[in-house]
C-alpha cells in the first residue's frame, strides 16, 4: 500500500495565501449511493468541529451520469468552495474519469475500482503530478465481509477516513445513525467500513479543531421552511420544480408538528391562486417555484398588485431559458422578478445569499407583504437552496410578526370605503372578510375606494396613483446595501447580490491576510432599488467591478442606469456553476 499523506498546500494560483481548509470531492454516478456517502462525511466533519461548506453537483438525468459532492472544511468559518481539490473519493470508474483533473498536484485519490489495468494512462498522469493513490478492490472487500457491490461504498468510506487520519468512531457513529433501522444490513456495513479503514496506512493526520463550534448544518431551502414557520406561515402550496422542491419536502415533514396545511398542487397557476386566496382570508401562506413556474404565476402576481392583497413567492433560480439546466445554478431571473406581470404596481424583490439570509429574509418578506399590501418576490439560487453550511444560530434575533391588519375594537368603526381609501402614503386599512360589518369588493378591474368597478378617467388616475405612492414609501423604509470589508480606499472592489456574498466573504478574508484590501457592496433588497450607498461607494473606491451570475449583468445595468455609475469591469458567469473562491482570486490578481 503506498504511503498516504495529506498536506494543506499553497494554492498554485496564489502561493502567498495559505488556505487552512480541506478541499474534498466525493464523486460517483447518480444513483450510486453518492448522496448517502457525502452526507455522512459532511456530518462527521461537522461533528469533529470543522466549519463545513458543501454543494452537490448532479445532472438532471436520474441515473448513470457523473455527479459529485464538493466539500470544504476548515477550523475557521468559511462560506464558499474551491473548484480545485486536495482529496478525491471516486466511487466508480466513470466519476473518476470525469473529475480526476480537479485534483491539485500533490493531492490524494481514494478509489476502489477493481480493473486497474484500464486506468494505466490516467494513473501515470496523476503520478507525474505527484498525486498519492490509495486503492483497494472495494467490491471484493465488501463481498468478503458478507456484503455486495452496493456496500463497496462502506469500504471506500472507511478508506477515506483513514487516509485523512480521522477517528474511526466518528464515521462509525454516522453509519449507525444512517442505517439504524436496518440492523442486519448495518452489521455488514460496519464490517465493510472497518475493512476499508484498517487497510489504509497513514503517516500524518489532519489537524483537528481544538474545540467544537456551536453551529448547525443547514441548507437554504430548509432555512426558508423554518423561517416561514417562525413567521407564522400556516399554509404552503407548491408544484415540485427544482431547485425549490425540497422546501415542499421540509414543509411536509414539519406539517404534523405545526398543524400547517401543505399541499402539492396540480400546476403553478393553481399554486399561486391558492396562496393568494389564503392570504386574502387571513392565513399566512407561501408558495415557491423556479423561473418556468413563476412565468405561469405572473397574472396572479398582477392581481395581488391590483387588489392590494399580500403575496409571498419564493423563486429558486436555475439557468434558462425554457428547461435550461434544471439542476444547476444561476442569478438570471432578477429582471423577471422586477419587471414581470402586466401593468404597473408596487412590489418588493429581495434576494437571499445563504441559509441565515433565507431564514431571516422570508420572515421580513411576510411582514413587508402585509404591511404594504403588495407581492414580495424572494429570490434564491440552486447554490443557496441546496448548499449546506455550518450556520451559527445562536445570534439569530427574533423577528416580530407584523400583520398590518385592523383588529379588535377598531373593526367597529370601519366603512366600506376605508379598504381602498386614498391616503398620503398609499396604504389603506385592511381587515379580513367577515370580521367587520364593513364590506368591500376585491375587484381585479380598476375600482373605487370600496372596490366597486370604475372606468372613469379621473377615478382611474387617482386610484392608480394611490397604489404607486407606496414605491417611494417602501424605498425609504428598506435597508441599504451593506459593505463588507473596509468602507473606502480598497485596492479592488465588487458589487453584487445573492450567493456572490458567500465567495466574497472568503476572498476578503484571504486577501486581507496578505495585506491586500478587498471590499464588497452587497444588495439584499433589489426592488425598489436604493442607490445612495452605491453612489458613495463608487466615489470612495476607484477600482469597482460587478460580480454577477448572468450574461447581461442585470443588477449592474440597473445601477448604471439609475445611479449613473460605471463599473471598471464585469466578472460574469453563466455556465450553471457558482463562483468558486479560487477563480475570483485569479480574477483579482489580474486586476490589481
Amino acid at each position: 500500500m503506498p504511503e498516504t499523506v495529506f498536506c494543506v498546500k499553497l494554492l498554485p494560483t496564489n502561493k502567498e495565501i495559505l488556505m487552512k481548509r480541506l478541499c474534498i470531492k466525493i464523486a460517483g454516478e447518480s444513483g450510486s449511493g453518492l448522496l448517502s456517502v457525502g452526507e455522512m462525511i459532511i456530518k462527521s466533519l461537522h461533528d469533529l468541529g470543522f466549519y463545513v461548506v458543501a454543494d452537490r453537483e448532479y445532472p438532471s438525468v436520474i441515473k448513470g451520469e457523473p455527479a459529485c459532492f464538493l466539500i470544504n472544511a476548515s477550523t475557521k468559518p468559511i462560506y464558499s468552495l474551491y473548484s480545485k481539490i486536495d482529496i478525491m473519493l471516486a466511487i466508480d470508474r466513470q466519476s473518476l474519469e470525469a473529475y480526476f483533473r480537479d485534483l491539485n498536484d500533490g493531492g490524494i485519490l481514494v478509489y476502489g475500482y477493481e480493473r486497474t489495468s484500464g486506468l494505466k494512462d490516467l494513473m501515470a498522469g496523476l503520478s507525474k503530478r505527484k498525486v498519492k493513490i490509495v486503492h483497494q478492490d472495494a467490491r471484493t472487500a465488501a463481498e468478503k465481509n458478507g456484503g455486495n457491490v452496493l456496500m463497496s461504498n462502506m469500504v471506500l468510506l472507511g478508506m477515506f477516513f483513514k487516509t485523512l487520519g480521522l477517528p474511526y468512531k466518528i464515521i462509525k457513529k454516522e453509519v449507525e445513525k444512517k442505517f439504524f433501522n436496518k440492523p442486519h444490513l448495518l452489521k455488514i456495513d460496519l464490517k465493510c467500513l472497518e475493512a476499508g479503514y484498517k487497510k489504509v496506512e497513514i503517516s500524518r493526520h489532519v489537524e483537528l479543531p481544538k474545540r467544537k463550534n456551536k453551529t448547525v448544518l443547514l441548507d437554504g431551502n430548509k432555512a426558508i421552511a423554518i423561517g416561514a414557520i417562525r413567521a407564522g406561515c400556516r399554509a404552503y402550496y407548491a408544484y415540485p420544480m427544482s431547485p425549490s422542491s425540497s422546501i415542499l419536502t421540509y414543509m411536509a415533514d414539519f406539517s404534523a408538528a405545526t398543524g400547517m396545511l401543505v399541499k402539492q398542487v396540480e400546476d403553478e397557476i393553481s399554486v399561486v391562486n391558492m396562496t393568494l386566496g389564503s392570504m386574502f382570508m387571513g392565513t399566512r401562506a407561501l408558495c415557491s417555484t423556479s423561473g418556468g413556474g413563476y412565468d405561469l404565476m405572473t397574472e396572479t402576481v398582477s392581481l395581488s398588485g391590483m387588489i392590494e392583497c399580500p403575496l409571498v413567492v419564493v423563486v429558486a433560480q436555475r439557468p434558462g431559458p425554457a428547461t435550461g439546466l434544471p439542476t444547476w445554478t444561476a442569478q438570471a431571473d432578477l429582471n423577471m422578478a422586477v419587471y414581470s406581470s402586466h401593468g404597473e404596481f408596487p412590489r418588493i424583490v429581495v434576494a437571499a445569499s445563504d441559509p441565515s439570509d433565507c431564514f431571516s429574509l422570508i420572515q421580513h418578506a411576510f411582514n413587508l407583504a402585509e404591511k404594504y399590501q403588495i407581492p414580495v418576490i424572494v429570490l434564491t439560487e440552486k447554490n443557496i437552496c441546496e448548499s449546506i453550511l455550518s450556520v451559527d444560530v445562536a445570534g439569530e434575533k427574533k423577528i416580530p410578526i407584523e400583520r398590518g391588519l385592523v383588529i379588535g375594537k377598531n373593526l367597529k368603526n370601519l366603512k366600506n370605503t376605508d379598504r381602498y381609501k386614498v391616503t398620503a402614503s398609499g396604504v389603506s386599512l385592511r381587515w379580513l372578510p367577515g370580521t367587520s360589518e364593513a364590506y368591500y369588493f376585491a375587484n381585479s378591474d380598476e375600482h373605487l375606494e370600496d372596490g366597486s368597478l370604475t372606468e372613469n378617467a379621473e377615478n382611474v388616475k387617482v386610484m392608480y396613483g394611490k397604489r404607486m405612492k407606496k414605491v417611494g414609501l417602501i424605498e425609504k423604509a428598506l435597508p441599504d446595501a451593506i459593505i463588507y470589508g473596509q468602507k473606502k480606499g480598497a485596492k479592488i472592489s465588487f458589487v453584487g447580490w445573492g450567493s456572490s456574498k458567500k465567495v466574497m466573504l472568503d476572498v476578503i478574508e484571504d486577501f486581507g491576510r496578505r495585506g491586500i484590501s478587498v471590499n464588497y457592496l452587497h444588495y439584499s433588497y433589489l426592488c425598489p432599488l436604493k442607490i445612495s450607498v452605491v453612489e458613495k461607494f463608487f466615489k470612495e473606491n476607484k477600482n469597482v467591478f460587478l460580480i454577477e451570475g448572468n450574461y447581461q449583468g442585470q443588477l449592474g445595468n440597473m445601477l448604471e442606469e439609475k445611479a449613473g455609475v460605471k463599473f471598471k469591469g464585469r466578472f460574469l458567469k453563466y455556465d450553471g456553476r457558482p463562483f468558486f473562491t479560487d477563480e475570483v482570486e485569479r480574477f483579482i490578481n489580474k486586476n490589481i
